[in-house]
């Protein structure tokens, strides 16, 4: 999802195709806004973060629907910059930030992340 997301705000393309082959529900909605307003605001992003994401829970155990999963993501490498340029617009050089994501199989048996939290800069 991240990465699909990373490839969207090259352009800050809120209708990429491929952004609800990975996000449905509050997931979906929160990513297509924000890159909406950085449409709107002509931002765009340039590289990627990096996520080494962890199982901490599974729900039901035998067959499970829906996993929890947690990272320290890292947007070091992953910057927004005012469009057609190389200006930072944000000062902050990214970093390291805690991720909480809900991911649930879907009724085609694809697994999408419906939900994530991302905390403050340095959380992790």
């Amino acid at each position: 999802m991240w990465q699909a997301m990373a490839r969207a705000g090259e352009t800050s393309d809120w209708q990429a195709p491929e952004l609800a082959r990975y996000a449905t529900g509050n997931a979906l909605t929160t990513i297509t806004r924000s890159l909406y307003a950085d449409h709107f605001n002509h931002v765009v992003s340039k590289g990627a973060p990096r996520n080494n994401p962890a199982v901490t829970a599974v729900d039901p155990p035998d067959a499970p629907t829906t996993i929890r999963l947690s990272d320290c993501g890292d947007s070091t490498n992953w910057l927004q910059y005012k469009e057609g340029t190389n200006e930072l617009v944000d000062n902050s050089p990214g970093g390291h930030r805690r991720i909480y994501a809900e991911v649930k199989k879907q009724a085609d048996a694809t697994w999408k992340v419906e939900q994530f939290a991302v905390e403050g800069l340095g959380s992790c």
